[in-house]
């Protein structure tokens, strides 16, 4: 089918009775901006819904009681190796970085999660972008491949990142060739209506609503699928190819705000219909050029991000952090059982580097939202600054959610023993 359904408490799910269905799938997907955060204000103290957070999260206040802010941690090969694409291309993955021509890192935690549960849905994952990556060599003799993908296939390949919110959208309701010239709605019109007369009236509102709002994502596609579709049209008959194009004129949308958030519909629409469980969205690639004017700032990311301590810098801070409250607001909003599809995720929000104009990842800031159906302790914050390096590493981390996720592993990167406490 090419929409997926949501849960639905009246519908069996495969023809199971209640009594055999089985537990809400968990999913994961992590949120990537570059370049640093304010360091003045990012700060978090207290628990639960006391939690007292600091101007830089203040974004995340309606999630304090399932949040935890994560501080201290640090990923052992991305320092001392130099600014920016060796902090950023093993995010993911821990792995060291080889510099020149050939690439080599290590596969990112996401893909080992999908290896183990993409099996079970239609897309092992969802990788997606907000920023053209780029080509050439940083100054560092790193390729700058690692600093535009955060997910990693293995460790030569970074996995192909999907920038255009019509293509994703095209991908996970297999809306290809010529179905893309009517709604994908109208392909499942006859069966969304038996399945409405079967329904409970609970369900028919919520699956009332679900078509409602795919629907209204699908609109938004349409116009930037327009502009996608001109730009293509241009890059064959000139001389810049697609991907060498400046925005808007390469078809991705002119309002970055417009692009993150339809790029957050994508994947909670993914988790909602279980056509995946796993995604990553690279907000802004490392050394990103997007601008800010809604902000009121004028340098460019990577520009601002050198003088971190302004207000400025503070405003862009607060907005990355916001979408990561967006996508956490969408999932919150999908009922599962007597919880929601947030209750059943992980969210993480990763940045590359404490500060930006010294370019520092010995501390990186993360945060978490969600339980992952109650093996997660949320409502925390969490300081791993002074318990000496090997016990607060950024892969010690990610072997926990792995095994928090069912996934057997017992070492990842450079880690062979879970987070402490988390």
């Amino acid at each position: 089918m090419a929409v997926g359904l949501p849960w639905l408490e009246s519908i069996p799910v495969r023809g199971e009775t209640t009594a055999d269905q089985k537990p809400f799938p968990k999913r994961f997907a992590v949120q990537f901006m570059a370049c640093g955060i304010h360091p003045d204000h990012w700060w978090a103290k207290g628990s639960g819904e006391d939690m007292e957070l600091g101007p830089c999260l203040e974004p995340l206040s309606p999630w304090k009681s399932k949040l935890n802010v994560i501080q201290g941690l640090f990923n052992r090969n991305a320092t001392g190796v130099g600014i920016h694409p060796g902090q950023t291309g093993n995010i993911l993955s821990g792995a060291a970085l080889q510099k020149g021509a050939e690439l080599k890192g290590g596969i990112s935690i996401d893909q080992v999660l999908a290896s183990h549960i993409g099996q079970e849905t239609i897309q092992p994952s969802m990788v997606l972008g907000c920023e053209q990556p780029i080509t050439g060599y940083h100054e560092t003799n790193f390729s700058m491949a690692y600093s535009s993908h955060i997910s990693w296939q293995n460790a030569t390949s970074p996995v192909p990142m999907e920038v255009y919110p019509s293509l994703a959208f095209d991908s996970l309701f297999d809306n290809q060739g010529s179905r893309r010239n009517k709604s994908v709605l109208d392909r499942v019109r006859e069966h969304a209506a038996s399945l409405s007369r079967q329904a409970s009236m609970t369900d028919r509102t919520r699956l009332d609503e679900y078509l409602t709002s795919v629907r209204e994502v699908e609109k938004r596609i349409e116009r930037q699928r327009a502009s996608r579709d001109q730009a293509s049209d241009r890059a064959k008959s000139g001389s810049t190819p697609l991907h060498e194009m400046k925005r808007p004129d390469n078809g991705l949308p002119e309002d970055i705000r417009e692009h993150m958030k339809l790029m957050s519909d994508i994947i909670a629409m993914g988790f909602q219909t279980d056509k995946t469980r796993v995604a990553s969205l690279l907000l802004c690639r490392d050394i990103s050029g997007l601008f800010y004017p809604f902000l009121d700032v004028r340098n460019a990311h990577h520009s601002a991000s050198h003088h971190e301590r302004t207000d400025e810098w503070l405003r862009i801070t607060q907005y990355y952090c916001s979408q990561l409250a967006y996508l956490a607001e969408r999932l919150q909003q999908m009922p599962e059982g007597d919880e929601t599809v947030l209750d059943h995720s992980c969210l993480m929000w990763v940045n590359n580097m404490w500060s930006g104009s010294r370019h520092d990842s010995t501390n990186l800031p993360l945060f978490t939202v969600g339980g992952l159906s109650g093996s997660i302790q949320t409502g925390r914050v969490l300081d791993y600054s002074d318990r000496g390096d090997d016990n607060r590493k950024l892969c010690s981390l990610y072997l926990s959610l792995a095994q928090r996720m069912d996934v057997p592993l017992t070492t990842f990167g450079d880690a062979d023993l879970p987070l402490a406490d988390f």
